[in-house]
């Protein structure tokens, strides 16, 4: 289960990931914020689970 559970956050991960760079090419403010706010509740869930994800500090803020 843990194996899955890691996976499917990888995938979330990289989907909000191509989200934020979709949404800034399109100047979209709104949607790079929910997506800033996506990728670090994704980084806040696998930590809070031992799941050690790279990621840059700006995106653990918030600020990707």
């Amino acid at each position: 289960m843990t194996a899955m559970f890691e996976e499917e956050l990888r995938a979330q991960l990289a989907q909000a990931r191509n989200d934020l760079a979709a949404a800034r090419a399109d100047g979209d403010l709104d949607g790079v914020q929910a997506s800033q706010g996506r990728i670090s509740g994704l980084l806040r869930l696998a930590a809070s689970h031992g799941i050690a994800l790279e990621h840059t500090v700006e995106e653990e803020r918030g600020e990707a």
